[in-house]
Formats: structure tokens, C-alpha cells, sequence
């Protein structure tokens, strides 16, 4: 989500690492392996609660346009379809009341709000639409060394939130039955709950060498990052030293971290992502019929009033296909632990 001349540039740096990955996968002969998941989904039966959270960015580099659109249209969709017994809706319009601003502490507390006494067949919703990004990784957590992150309207004064704290507070230790959807219109999104699967249109698990492709691709969020700040010398300069980084670092193989990265953040519960993009790509900020909105959200209402009985692959399907041609971001999906997508979709 980014004016004109960042998009521009931002589209260069994706192709540019697009054709590293691709050229490196090739000489390695890398092949994608498929696995189909049979895990169900449990059953919801209890209580539904919604986290909402729209940020435009007012008279803040990087402006928006969309995002609290994107609220307002998801929950007016939600409300007509669904029973939501508690909701709670952060946007940085509510300047009259700080408690519902979406800084980074009432982010962070309404992840634990929702959250908060989830039992078996509650089914928990978050939607983001805003800006994401990424940053060196601190911890030694990630192996391409970088960690996705949100942007809190506060961010340039209390920081980001990297996924590794998003997975912390809102998705580790759900319990077994709970089904949570997270749907994240926002740049660099893929992995930003940080969940271990990561589905193809057939509903299939993509196995690949995926923190080395996970890692290049992030790359393009740190050139973009740059770009905003007015640094387009520095953009490439990171995407040069990273790429070789990445690739010397290929002799060690990556076997270990990819287990690791299982045992780590896998899930009981029922954690299902639906993500604005790749992590290599720019999630847009677009106008349809006259509204500014986010493409991600769009195609997603659009699909579900379209087709009211949808199987969760079929609408992934819908979405990238509304997109196509009009949008170079791919939507993704993923998950915590090894489920049957072939099954209907239901928040």
C-alpha cells in the first residue's frame, strides 16, 4: 500500500529478486513436494468475537486511503452473515477516544481481548488492513533473519510488531477447538501470524525450501521500507548484501530450522490465515466502485456474497482470480497445524 513512485520502485526490487530466487532455485534444482492434509476442523458452537483494526495513517508518510473502509465493509459483511457475540474495532479515526486508536498497546491488548476465555467451538476473527513491513530479526528465531512486522499508527514513536510477538500473544496456547481467522490485508503478509503450512489452490501443503525462499522474498520488504524513507541507494544496497548472505548461507542446509519452525508454531487450535500477498509482495490500496478499499478484502466479501457455500480452497481460488489482471499480489493462506481445506468455509 504505497503512492506511485514507492510502488514503482518497489515493483522493480520484486523483479529483481524474483529473478535471484528463480535463477538460484534452478541451478539447485529445487522441487516443490506435495503433502494432502487430513486434519478437520473442528465445529463452531460457542461464541464468535471480532477484532477489527483499520489504519489510515493520517498526516503520516505513507498515507492511506482505504483501511478503515476495509473495516467498515468487512464488519457490515460479517454482522449480516454471522452472529458476532463481542466485537471490538480500533481505527484511527476514534481520535475522541484513545482506547480505541490502534496504537501498538491497544493492538497488543486486543489480541489478548480476544483471545481472553476461549473454550471449545468459539470461533475467534481478526481483521487487519494497514501497513506491514519487516526488520533484521534480534532474537536469532528466524533463519533468513528478518521477522515480518505491523504498523501500529504509533509505530514511528512505540515501534512495530513483529510476528514473533503476534504469534506469541494471539495464537500460541489456543486451546484445541477454537477456531481463529485472520484475515491481513497488508503488505508482506504471508507468514506475518507466523504459522507453519502454507496451502496451494488444491488445498494441497506446499513443501519447498522455504527459509531460503522465505528469506529472499523478504528482502523486497526491507527495499520497500527504504524506498518510503527516500532511500532508493539503500534499497538496492540491501537487497545486494542480503542476497549474498543468503546464499552463502546455503551450505549449511536448512532441514533443522524447517523442523524446528514446525515444532515451534504448530497448532491445536483451528489457526487459519488469509494473507493480502507473498512476503515479496505489495498489498494494494485500491478504488472500486468509487471506495477506497483494500484489494484483499474486497475480493474476499466479494467472493463470499458471490458463492454462499465456498470450500476454503475454492475461495482462494475466487479471490486470486478477481485480482488477476488487475493486481499483482497473490493472496495466500495457511495454517497451524495440517487441515482439510476441502471443507466449507466459515468464520
Amino acid at each position: 500500500m504505497f503512492g506511485k513512485t514507492g510502488k514503482q520502485y518497489a515493483g522493480f526490487i520484486s523483479n529483481q529478486v524474483e529473478n535471484l530466487l528463480g535463477d538460484h532455485l534452478s541451478k539447485k534444482g529445487n522441487k516443490t513436494s506435495i503433502e494432502t492434509p487430513t486434519e478437520k476442523l473442528g465445529q463452531v458452537t460457542g461464541k464468535r468475537k471480532a477484532l477489527f483494526i483499520g489504519i489510515n495513517y493520517y498526516g503520516q508518510k505513507g498515507e492511506l486511503r482505504g483501511c478503515i473502509n476495509d473495516v467498515k465493509n468487512i464488519r457490515a459483511f460479517l454482522e449480516a452473515n454471522y452472529p458476532i457475540d463481542e466485537m471490538m474495532v480500533l481505527t484511527d479515526d476514534q481520535t475522541n477516544d484513545p482506547s480505541k486508536m490502534p496504537t501498538r498497546a491497544n493492538i497488543l491488548k486486543g489480541f489478548r481481548w480476544l483471545r481472553q476465555g476461549a473454550s471449545p467451538g468459539d470461533a475467534l476473527v481478526l481483521h487487519y488492513s494497514g501497513h506491514g513491513g519487516s526488520q533484521k530479526d534480534t532474537d536469532g528465531d528466524e533463519e533468513d533473519g528478518m521477522d515480518e512486522t505491523l504498523c501500529p499508527v504509533d509505530y514511528s514513536k512505540n515501534g512495530v510488531i513483529v510476528d514473533d510477538e503476534v504469534h506469541a500473544v494471539l495464537v500460541k496456547g489456543l486451546p484445541e477447538g477454537v477456531r481463529l481467522t485472520a484475515i491481513m490485508d497488508c503488505c508482506h503478509s504471508e507468514s506475518m501470524l507466523d504459522l507453519p503450512y502454507c496451502y496451494n489452490v488444491n488445498g494441497d501443503l506446499e513443501i519447498v525450501e522455504m527459509n531460503k525462499a522465505k528469506g529472499i522474498s523478504k528482502l523486497v520488504a526491507t527495499g520497500v521500507r527504504y524506498v518510503l524513507d527516500g532511500n532508493k541507494k539503500a534499497a538496492m544496497t540491501s537487497l545486494t548484501q542480503g542476497f549474498k548472505s543468503l546464499m552463502e548461507g546455503d551450505k549449511t542446509g536448512n532441514a533443522a530450522a524447517r523442523q524446528k519452525t514446525i515444532d515451534t508454531r504448530s497448532t491445536v487450535a483451528d489457526v487459519i490465515s488469509f494473507s493480502g500477498c507473498k512476503d515479496s509482495q505489495t498489498s494494494a490500496d485500491a478504488s472500486i466502485d468509487g471506495q477506497a478499499t483494500g484489494a484483499m478484502t474486497y475480493a474476499l466479501i466479494r467472493s463470499l456474497k458471490e458463492r454462499k457455500q465456498v470450500e476454503y480452497t475454492d475461495l482462494l481460488i475466487s479471490m486470486r482470480q478477481i485480482l488477476d489482471g488487475k493486481y499483482t499480489q497473490v493472496p495466500m493462506m495457511s495454517a497451524g497445524r495440517k487441515l482439510d481445506m476441502t471443507t466449507m468455509f466459515s468464520f
